[in-house]
């Protein structure tokens, strides 16, 4: 596990299948029962599992095939934790998700009878018989659950105070760390939006609206995060994926790392860092001057996954080389920006549209490490 992240490298998600589509949607009406639906899953994700391989890369994801969010179906699993419908979605650039939400109805647990356990299990066992490539698991940070937190959705009967369920979702997410690693998992990744916000006026607003403390919050998440991340195994790898909002090809933030890559790069006991840089609300590498020499890696997010449309290879060596600058060569590795599907909806591009970019990632990665 030393090499990963990989060069060639991946954030996670997948456009999900017609055959998968169908099935849930079919299961969402009752036309069939889980049993059909999971067997459709195991499937899918199986020739998902395959493909990845066959495109060269040196890890599998299961797409998040039998997730609708990203981010969501985690934390419904929590103990607490209910995801309610609102009077508003997540508001992207000219769309809205669909209309859900966090609220806590006690305090904030894991069980590892939680079903993402289960479904890495799933993943693992795919991968054995199929591959022998390293499995690659992703859940929500604990910074989104803060972050994403409406005053409202709050009790005080439960919580005196927003910075009191703190020392719970800690201990919540070092379980849910230790279920994952007891079932096999090596690779592992935190998906966060909350540090790509705190780089956005704009969204530091939103989260003052929603009573967050703003001030000093890179400082308590780092805290947060390394409360999670104590004393976990040697051969464990855990990396974060910082986005700045994946729907239907869409996003919410802008604004360069600056104002927390120092809290983050250096602050915080992740293993590796996947960042997005496919286009200019990214700001420039200079931020990742603040990554340390030595074991931790940032993964560049050069390769959009929001369109079809490849880059030129040489354009992308040529960035890799500016970041180069800033970080050594062999602490940098390349990935698409993002998931291609963020949520079940996914982005605007085809299957085959999608393959194309997993390829290219793999051949400039090839060329630029070799």
């Amino acid at each position: 596990m030393a090499t990963a992240p990989f060069y060639a490298d991946i954030v996670g998600s997948f456009l999900r299948p017609p055959a998968l589509v169908e099935a849930r949607a079919r299961f969402a009406r009752g036309d069939i029962d889980a049993d059909a639906l999971l067997a459709v899953e195991d499937e899918t994700i199986s020739n998902l599992v395959s493909r990845e391989a066959d495109s060269g890369l040196k890890l599998a994801t299961d797409g998040e095939f039998r997730r609708s969010w990203w981010h969501f179906d985690f934390f419904d699993g929590l103990g607490g934790v209910d995801i309610v419908e609102l009077d508003h979605g997540i508001q992207f650039q000219g769309v809205q998700t669909k209309p859900r939400g966090i609220e806590l109805n006690g305090k904030i647990s894991f069980d590892a009878s939680h079903p993402f356990v289960e479904q890495f299990r799933s993943l693992k066992s795919i991968v054995e018989r199929t591959t022998g490539v390293v499995p690659k698991f992703s859940i929500p940070a604990p910074t989104v659950l803060d972050f994403r937190l409406e005053q409202e959705a709050v009790d005080a009967s439960i919580y005196d105070d927003r910075d009191d369920l703190v020392d719970d979702l800690v201990l919540a997410y070092r379980d849910a760390v230790a279920a994952l690693y007891d079932a096999g998992a090596r690779y592992l990744q935190f998906d966060d939006t909350a540090w790509a916000y705190l780089c956005s006026d704009v969204e530091l607003e939103k989260a003052r609206q929603r009573g967050i403390r703003v001030d000093g919050i890179a400082e308590r998440y780092a805290d947060m995060l390394n409360r999670v991340l104590e004393g976990k195994p040697d051969d464990l790898v855990v990396a974060t994926h910082v986005c700045r909002g994946n729907f239907r090809s869409t996003w919410i933030s802008s604004g360069g790392y600056e104002p927390v890559a120092e809290q983050l790069l250096a602050g915080t006991s992740y293993d590796a860092y996947f960042l997005e840089y496919d286009n200019e609300r990214a700001g420039g590498f200079e931020p990742l001057r603040f990554l340390p020499q030595g074991r931790k890696s940032v993964v560049l997010g050069l390769i959009t996954s929001k369109s079809g449309q490849l880059e030129d290879p040489q354009l992308i060596k040529n960035r890799i080389d500016q970041a180069a600058g800033f970080v050594p060569l062999d602490q940098l590795r390349l990935s698409p920006q993002c998931g291609f599907a963020s949520t079940e909806e996914g982005n605007v591009l085809t299957e085959d549209e999608q393959w194309a970019k997993v390829r290219e990632v793999v051949e400039i990665a090839a060329d630029v490490w070799n």
